[in-house]
């Protein structure tokens, strides 16, 4: 493992101490590889995953490039259809250790305007 993902996984864990997810307000749960983003809403409480999206599924039907600002989004907005779609009207932040920069604040600002609270 080098440095860099060595700090994140620091940072996250240091984060996640204060986090928790229950299911009226769940954790929203980001990860971002090199290729692809990755959003999870889960209950913490009852080790469940309510509602998940990545941009795996954006770039099959759609063509976007996975890895821009615009797909972050749009990635969003879809976790956020699927939050209300079960119901859920709020979720918890957090951010898996990466700067709140770029494609993660994009992330969440598509997943506000759609309606979900963080």
């Amino acid at each position: 493992m080098n440095r860099t993902t060595a700090q994140r996984l620091k940072r996250h864990r240091r984060v996640r101490k204060k986090i928790t997810g229950t299911s009226e307000r769940p954790r929203l749960a980001v990860f971002k590889s090199n290729r692809h983003l990755y959003a999870q809403l889960i209950d913490d409480e009852q080790m469940r995953t309510l509602a998940a999206a990545s941009t795996l599924e954006l770039r099959k039907g759609q063509g976007s490039t996975p890895n821009s600002v615009e797909t972050a989004e749009k990635l969003g907005k879809l976790v956020a259809e699927r939050a209300m779609a079960k119901g859920l009207t709020a979720a918890v932040f957090d951010r898996g250790g990466f700067r709140f920069h770029g494609k993660v604040r994009a992330l969440a600002e598509g997943a506000r305007q759609q309606g979900l609270a963080l």
